[in-house]
């Protein structure tokens, strides 16, 4: 629909006013809430990951443009309460002890939150206990660390050795060097899993998330 295609074009171009009114005028419309969501949103940040990856956008870009998606999810989410919509699954956030970076951490979590998921953002400067407790009460099925400076990336060894107190749960960690991933006492083999990626790797399709 022309509308759906307006409000895709118009987060890419990170006009936040504008996806906000045209989320607005969907709804107006009658169009149901995932479908603005699924056919507008994603669709645009789709393109906008497409661009990032061929070099044509750079991470200012992308944050304008994740600001301006999250304007429209604003929007969106008290709809998706009243239809009764439950999230595909809940999803934990933060940056590790030490660490005040938070650019990657927010656009995944904007990600996933487009892609249905429940997402727990703790903040930066997060200490393993606080991680592990926040595991204990809200059961996540992914626990999601970030960091950007090497001498904090090893903050989540220290989380993940705390895994077997709560009953283990999947983590995924950004970003890893190769030197990192040998200090966190992983095989070389297992160390693909925590391969180096943008969150703008993570697409919609059929209420999962892809890394």
């Amino acid at each position: 629909m022309e509308i759906l295609a307006s409000l895709a074009e118009s987060l890419v171009r990170g006009q936040a006013d504008e996806v906000s009114h045209l989320t607005k005028e969907g709804i107006q419309k009658n169009l149901q809430p995932l479908e603005i969501l699924n056919g507008g949103l994603i669709a645009g940040m789709e393109v906008v990951g497409q661009k990032f990856r061929d070099g044509e956008l750079y991470v200012p870009d992308v944050l304008v443009s994740a600001r301006a998606m999250r304007a429209g999810m604003d929007i969106l989410k008290p709809l998706f309460a009243q239809a009764n919509i439950q999230p595909v699954g809940r999803v934990i956030l933060g940056t590790v002890r030490g660490d005040l970076h938070d650019i990657g951490k927010n656009l995944v979590g904007i990600m996933m939150e487009g892609a249905g998921f429940e997402v727990i953002d703790l903040g930066t400067d997060v200490a393993p206990e606080k991680f592990v407790a926040a595991v204990r009460e809200h059961r996540p099925k992914v626990l999601g660390m970030s960091a950007l400076l090497t001498v904090t990336m090893v903050g989540m060894k220290a989380v993940l050795d705390e895994r077997s107190h709560v009953g283990g749960w999947p983590a995924l960690g950004g970003r890893l060097s190769g030197t990192v991933r040998a200090h966190l006492g992983r095989t070389r083999r297992r160390s693909r899993r925590f391969r180096r990626h943008s969150p703008l790797r993570i697409t919609h399709n059929a209420g999962r998330v892809h890394l």
